[in-house]
């Protein structure tokens, strides 16, 4: 088997699903705060490294409320497109949104896992897309449900990451130093123990 190259800021595109406060409500696959801590990262990892980001969200006015007020504050230069349908991809203005920022792999993540994220990532495939899962960075109603969601993503072609190795693909040396900063201050803010040993290390391994 072939393995699939790393993925690298100039081919990707993030797509950000239905990250919003109603849903949150209903993901029971993990800690709502952990789920909201990985898109705010990934988010934040997307500005970093000039990722484009396509935002979508559904039932704002009437259930879901809009996207979560943390990723307003990073997507500053971004709106987020109102859908009906559940699928982004039969929704003309969300999809020719993802068409056009010309990249052909994708990190999709979003609520809720078992249909908004599962079904858009499916007929992302379908198209010929390369497409990511970012795993903690999806909700869905339960554990077993989002973990079938994910399973069937997985069987149609899409590769399961997390939020922290989409950095870590994207930064790949840490002597890269245009978006070393940046990547880093992700990492102590949202990195758990990771990001504790960065700040050690700046505080106590002085150079010579």
């Amino acid at each position: 088997m072939t393995a699939l190259p790393l993925i690298t800021p100039s081919d990707c595109a993030v797509v950000l699903l239905d990250v919003q406060a109603g849903l949150a409500f209903a993901a029971g696959s993990a800690d709502r705060q952990d789920i909201r801590n990985a898109a705010i990262a990934l988010a934040k990892t997307a500005v970093a490294f000039s990722v484009p980001v396509v935002a979508s969200t559904s039932a704002s006015k009437v259930y879901s409320g809009p996207l979560i007020p943390a990723l307003r504050a990073v997507l500053t230069n971004v709106t987020p497109i109102e859908r009906r349908a559940m699928n982004l991809w039969e929704d003309e203005t969300a999809r020719a949104a993802v068409v056009a920022t010309g990249r052909r792999t994708l990190v999709v993540a979003g609520l809720l896992t078992e249909a908004c994220v599962s079904f858009s990532v499916l007929s992302a495939l379908q198209e010929g897309h390369r497409v990511h899962v970012v795993t903690d960075a999806c909700g869905g109603l339960t554990r077993s449900s989002h973990w079938a969601a994910l399973q069937r993503m997985q069987q149609a072609g899409a590769t399961l990451t997390s939020w922290l190795q989409v950095l870590l693909e994207f930064q790949r040396d840490w002597t890269r130093h245009d978006t070393y900063e940046a990547a880093r201050a992700i990492v102590v803010e949202h990195g758990g123990g990771y990001g504790i040993g960065l700040d050690y290390a700046r505080d106590m391994i002085k150079p010579a």
